[in-house]
């Protein structure tokens, strides 16, 4: 399976961000502050500048994580607090993303320990790879898509960390030395001896960051070119010249306009990443984005554009609204469904979400449920993102439904607009509190719960409101149930879908399982006190994506529960823990295959490849699961 990085870096050169620690120094933090720690003190302003970044043109982003190992972090006093700095970080980074709504990826910053290893210095090599293993793990929990493993001047100590990141991880590796003006690394290692280390311990792209300025770099890059020849990609983040204290600042020389011709220079030597370190700000950032998309533009023979985050893209005909059957609505019990749940955007830019449900379409899934305000956090109006997708993507979309926000007027009120739009299909939900969100205080409204719409919706598909009255005509809602059979008490659980299924459910989908035996474990229980479940059930499965990934969703979300044997598989697992998670994934689609009428695919940090790639294993849709005879 491949990276969508990876994949991302054969079409073309990436801009990665600028400095952090400059823009935060610019904003009153003493340089000998302990930066990493904003994480969990200042978060709103690590926020802020991921932001100004992908809004001045970045492809990539770092999160704030350089100094985030225990030797740097212990110089604070805050050794202990390593996966809280990162996973904290990486999570800033990601939502930082989810609110500019732009398909930015998220690269998790590994910064050298600032102590000599063995054997020139005194610090164990063993001590070293842990620090490091530890910090990526914390990463990769808080779901970065790549690492940077940046300004290292030692060759032996890129290679502990490479080791300590493949150890738990296959995450793709950017491996960036430092080099100094002699064109050596500041441990004396040449170019030829960089590439020889970095292509042997096979990393995605060998590059060079901070040194004394972008001219510099041009020649260390060059160097590396002569070496490596171009069948390897390259990056280069320069500082911006040498730094001058200025009374209590700080000040890079370095402008702007310069850091575009810089750009403008590592584009023609084809390097893969372009950007920025120390003293680089966003200006600089959109001097370089401008550069790369006039000097691509040229390349093309065309007019500058605006990169690839423009929506004036041309779009595939829109699923109309029809009084008729659903397409989801027609297919089931006839031939194995597939959907993937996305979650809407959380701040104003969709295209992220959209470019997302592109790839899910071009993989051959059929149907997109989409996530009202999971955790009860804000998020975009998830009625207007299948609006979207469906007219946008040409999807067909389930829409998540809570009572959770809406009094009986308002629910009703959506559901009219949701009809009118085209959204018919319907999972009926009570919804996540808002005690587990951003906003803890808000008031529930709750008029209802997810048993009581289930009956509004079907009054509605008879031509009245709750209330009686007559809304013109009959609605065509295609309504589905939830049900979770890794509840504690499934007597209850068993209890509650009867309601819903008698009240008029069309089709259960169930909260995600990671054993079949789950789900029937679940069914037998049904059976015994209702008999057959006569409505088809899609099964929900979420890839996992690594041992601390399956651990933090065990303990930490609602409503899932993973079986001992998968969390051991994801442990024993190792840095393969995304394959492992599509894995067991596929093992239990093939599993459920014929007594299931379909599945929905829940994949975290809005990796949509994973659900792709999931998928692969159904090489046919026909339909072998039968629903029960009445």
């Amino acid at each position: 399976m491949s990276h969508p990085f990876v994949a991302r870096l054969t079409q073309g050169p990436l801009l990665c961000d600028g400095a952090m620690g400059t823009v935060i120094h610019e904003r009153g933090v003493p340089i000998d502050a302990c930066f990493d720690e904003l994480n969990l003190t200042r978060p709103g302003m690590i926020a802020e500048i991921h932001r100004e970044y992908i809004s001045a043109g970045a492809d990539i982003i770092e999160t704030n994580t350089f100094g985030g190992n225990r030797f740097r972090l212990a110089e604070h006093n805050l050794a202990d607090r390593v996966r809280d700095v990162n996973l904290r970080g990486a999570k800033i980074a990601r939502e930082a993303r989810e609110v500019s709504g732009q398909p930015v990826f998220v690269a998790g910053s590994v910064g050298p320990t600032g102590r000599v290893v063995e054997p020139v210095g005194t610090l164990p090599a063993e001590d070293v790879r842990f620090a490091f293993q530890e910090q990526v793990e914390a990463l990769l929990e808080g779901g970065v898509d790549l690492l940077i493993i940046e300004t290292m001047s030692s060759l032996d100590e890129m290679r502990l960390a490479i080791q300590a990141a493949r150890n738990v991880s296959d995450l793709p590796i950017v491996a960036q030395m430092t080099f100094a003006e002699d064109g050596r690394t500041i441990g004396g290692n040449s170019s030829e001896d960089v590439i020889r280390e970095l292509t042997s311990l096979e990393v995605e792209v060998i590059g060079v960051n901070c040194s004394v300025g972008p001219r510099h770099t041009v020649d260390v890059l060059g160097a590396l070119i002569a070496k490596g020849g171009p069948e390897l990609t390259y990056s280069g983040q320069p500082n911006a010249g040498f730094p001058m204290q200025v009374g209590n600042r700080v000040i890079y020389p370095s402008s702007p306009e310069y850091f575009a011709r810089y750009a403008t220079e590592a584009l023609s030597l084809g390097v893969g990443i372009i950007g920025g370190c120390c003293g680089t700000t966003p200006v600089h950032t959109r001097a370089m984005r401008t550069a790369i998309d006039s000097g691509l533009a040229e390349q093309n023979g065309s007019t500058p554009t605006p990169a690839v985050r423009a929506r004036d893209r041309a779009l595939p005909p829109a699923v109309h609204s029809d009084e008729g059957p659903t397409l989801l609505a027609q297919k089931l019990g006839k031939e194995f469904v597939v959907s993937v749940e996305v979650d809407p955007p959380k701040g104003l830019n969709p295209t992220k979400t959209l470019a997302g449900a592109k790839l899910l379409k071009d993989a051959g899934v059929e149907f997109i449920n989409v996530a009202d305000s999971p955790m009860a956090r804000v998020r975009m109006s998830a009625l207007t993102l299948c609006y979207l997708i469906q007219h946008e993507v040409g999807i067909e979309t389930i829409l998540h439904f809570t009572t959770r926000d809406r009094n009986l007027m308002g629910l009703q009120s959506d559901l009219i607009g949701a009809h009118t739009v085209g959204v018919r299909n319907i999972i009926a939900l009570t919804g996540d509190p808002p005690s587990l969100g951003d906003y803890p205080d808000a008031t529930p409204v709750y008029d209802v719960d997810s048993v009581g719409l289930v009956r509004i919706i079907k009054m509605f598909n008879e031509g009245t409101d709750s209330a009686g009255s007559s809304i013109g005509q009959k609605a065509n809602f295609t309504v589905a149930v939830a049900a979770d059979p890794t509840r504690p008490d499934l007597e209850e659980e068993a209890d509650r879908l009867s309601r819903k299924i008698g009240n008029g459910g069309d089709l259960v989908m169930t909260q995600p399982v990671f054993d079949f035996r789950t789900w029937t474990d679940f069914l037998e229980i049904y059976e015994r006190k209702y008999g057959p479940i006569r409505i088809p059930v899609l099964l929900g499965v979420l890839p996992l994506q690594s041992t601390r990934h399956a651990e933090f969703l065990h303990n930490e979300v609602p409503g899932i529960r993973l079986t001992e044997a998968a969390r051991e598989r994801m442990r024993i697992a190792g840095n393969q823990g995304r394959t492992e998670g599509v894995k067991l994934a596929q093992e239990l689609i093939l599993e459920a295959r014929d007594s299931v009428h379909g599945i929905y695919i829940m994949p975290s940090f809005g990796r949509y490849e994973v659900a792709a790639e999931t998928v692969s294993v159904l090489r046919d849709r026909s339909l072998t699961a039968a629903l029960p005879n009445d």
